[in-house]
């Protein structure tokens, strides 16, 4: 990562802690999107996601802040769900992660490792989080999608039919 030009900027001098208490991840199977789950702390709580923040200046001089939440290698907790996961940064690491002015990139490596394979635990939630439109506690409750049915109608393999199409 610290080779690429669009993070190397960021990690020497814009590092971030992203507070959440959890994420998604769709465990593909086939064609759909697959079964969705709430991968939250398995001892509950809000956790710190490794960050960067950077400015991109459009060509045309605009700019715009932007944010991203830094991924690695997924534990053996979660790697049968998907195969990557976001770095966590444990507390006694923020101020260390933190410190861009002391603290090269080199000297905060160690922080990009995977969560303990038992941090995390992995609940099956229904499709309901698969529309943004979504935003209630329900879409965490514990479920189980079935099996897609098909949508009459020609669409693209792996489209959503709310989605707009240019085609």
């Amino acid at each position: 990562m610290l080779q690429k030009a669009s993070f190397k900027s960021a990690m020497r001098h814009r590092r971030a802690l992203v507070p959440a208490s959890g994420f998604y991840e769709w465990q593909q199977s086939g064609g759909g999107r697959g079964q969705p789950y709430w991968i939250r702390p398995r001892r509950g709580g809000v956790v710190a996601f490794a960050g960067l923040i950077e400015t991109f200046s459009e060509p045309g001089g605009s700019e715009m802040d932007t944010g991203a939440i830094l991924t690695i290698e997924a534990s053996a907790g979660i790697a049968h769900i998907h195969d990557r996961m976001p770095v966590v940064i444990d507390e006694r690491d923020f101020s260390r992660w933190l410190d861009c002015r002391t603290q090269e990139p080199r000297d905060v490596l160690d922080l990009l490792k995977p969560a303990e394979p038992d941090f995390f635990e992995a609940i099956p939630v229904s499709d309901l989080v698969n529309k943004v439109a979504n935003t209630g506690p329900e879409i965490q409750e514990r479920g189980v999608v079935g099996p897609q049915t098909e949508k009459a109608g020609r669409q693209k393999p792996g489209a959503d039919e709310d989605q707009m199409s240019l085609f």
